[in-house]
């Protein structure tokens, strides 16, 4: 039996038939069709029909994650032409064909911004990545099924114990390393648990301790992460569909002090920021970096500053930030003032401070 069979990608093996099951599931069928806006369960009975028709058809010709990936280019270049101004992106010159990296990025949206990297690997012939995706995102298998089919592996956020919770952080730690090493592929891992929601790309020393885990009484914290090739990554998007959502999230812990997730709110989060108007987005992907220190936290300083250092500033940073400052004005800006319109003041400093503490 596979070791890491509870949290791998699917293999090639597997594809044709997980994707013949997703295009028959109605709750896929209805995550769609509420996610272009048709909400009329009635109406929706005979659409799904029809849409589970054309998937067949259209999926079934996909033997392989390579194929199947193929199928996301060209979902991504129409999500770039539909709902942003453009994507550009920087740095892949860095990089050397058939070599594997540990890509730790900032985390502004849950599937976007490893979608972007794999875009602009893609067109430059490069391997996609591996992603690492929390398990609380996998708490619906069609949603696990469509993720694992995108080489996206799992992460548990909770376990029965504490004993059960590092055995499954150690298989993580010895499948992220296996892959580096053995498979010579690379992943994809966010610098800390969750979006950064206030704004504010900092590295957790946390995730380095798990990454490191399996090999930590072989391989020193800086030949380790030394040998696997870290390579800070930094998007930016102009407008974030979500912002607004994040705001009042963080408006509720602090009045509450706690924050309760609605049951599909994670993917109303990931159709809001597919569908919803980005702006410029802006990918920059720094050069191997080189560490001396054995203490996790200097290591993850050294990373938040490589990703804070390769941040692109778009205008909608620099007014949120003068907005701040009150160096300009709130009506000066048309997005801040339509989106913030009949909110309070409290969620208007979140939402503007998201913004401007990327340009702090």
């Amino acid at each position: 039996m596979d070791k890491f069979e509870e949290i791998r990608p699917y293999y090639d093996h597997e594809v044709e038939s997980k994707l013949r099951e997703l295009a028959s599931n109605k709750n896929v069928i209805n995550a769609f069709l509420h996610s272009r806006g048709h909400h009329n369960s009635f109406f929706n009975s005979f659409l799904g029909l029809f849409l589970s028709f054309y998937l067949n058809r259209r999926l079934k010709k996909i033997k392989s994650i390579q194929q199947y990936q193929n199928m996301y280019e060209k979902i991504m270049e129409k999500i770039i032409a539909d709902s942003s101004s453009g994507f550009t992106y920087e740095g892949m010159e860095k990089l050397q064909q058939n070599t594997s990296y540990l890509f730790i990025s900032n985390h502004r949206d849950i599937t976007l911004d490893p979608a972007f990297l794999n875009l602009a690997l893609h067109k430059n012939d490069f391997s996609t990545v591996n992603i690492a995706v929390g398990s609380n995102l996998m708490n619906q298998k069609w949603a696990a099924d469509l993720m694992r089919l995108n080489k996206s592996f799992i992460i548990p956020r909770s376990g029965s114990s504490k004993r059960e919770i590092y055995r499954s952080l150690n298989l993580v730690s010895e499948f992220i390393f296996n892959k580096l090493t053995v498979d010579n592929e690379s992943i994809w891992i966010a610098q800390r648990e969750g979006r950064a929601k206030d704004g504010r790309d900092i590295t957790d020393p946390a995730i380095l301790k798990m990454i490191h885990l399996s090999k930590r009484k072989e391989l020193p914290v800086s030949n380790f992460f030394n040998h696997v090739k870290v390579v800070p990554v930094s998007i930016s998007y102009e407008f974030d569909p979500n912002d607004l959502n994040k705001a009042k999230e963080i408006y509720e812990t602090e009045v509450n002090g706690f924050y309760k997730k609605t049951e599909n709110e994670d993917l109303e989060s990931i159709s809001r920021g597919i569908s919803g108007f980005k702006g410029s987005v802006v990918l920059n992907i720094g050069d191997v970096m080189n560490f001396e220190s054995d203490s996790y936290e200097v290591v993850a300083e050294q990373i938040t500053n490589k990703i804070s250092n390769q941040f692109h500033n778009h205008p909608t940073n620099k007014d949120a930030l003068s907005i701040v400052n009150e160096d300009l004005r709130l009506e000066d800006n048309e997005y801040f003032l339509e989106r913030l319109k009949d909110q309070p003041d409290a969620v208007k400093n979140i939402l503007l401070n998201q913004y401007a503490n990327s340009a702090d």
